[in-house]
């Protein structure tokens, strides 16, 4: 597996452990990169990504609500939120990755840690961004 592909990975992993314990978002990166090592460059990418969509999360959420209405994103399972927080946050926030590989990245993970519907779930919400005029992507 890809060193950016590992730490989405993880970065998915410490995104769902915060988001559905109380545990510290910096414990939780220290864990996760004790239990699964990464080299520099991809440890450095895994918490930029953590801290990033943690701290852009309301915006993130808002824009997830917009693009997968029928879905309240409370209600989504915290896997499919957190791809997609992750996935969003690549696309509207740190803009390092091109659309089109956040997408496939996104699908990855979803293949990897979803349901069987998730993948499509996914892809068709992502879709649905990169197809918006949302203000955020012309920022």
């Amino acid at each position: 597996m890809k060193v950016r592909r590992k730490a989405r990975a993880l970065a998915l992993q410490a995104l769902y452990e915060i988001d559905s314990t109380n545990h510290p978002l910096p414990d939780v990166i220290v864990c996760r990169l004790e239990d699964t090592p990464l080299p520099e460059s991809g440890a450095d990418f895994m918490q930029r990504l953590v801290r990033g969509v943690w701290e852009h999360r309301e915006m993130l959420d808002a824009t997830i609500g917009r693009i997968a209405p029928e879905w309240p994103v409370e209600q989504m399972a915290l896997i499919d939120r957190n791809i997609l927080r992750i996935a969003g946050y690549e696309i509207l926030v740190s803009k390092e990755t091109p659309l089109k590989v956040a997408i496939n990245e996104a699908v990855e993970l979803a293949k990897l840690f979803g349901s069987e519907s998730s993948r499509r779930f996914i892809n068709g919400a992502l879709g649905t961004l990169a197809g918006k005029n949302e203000p955020a992507l012309a920022n």
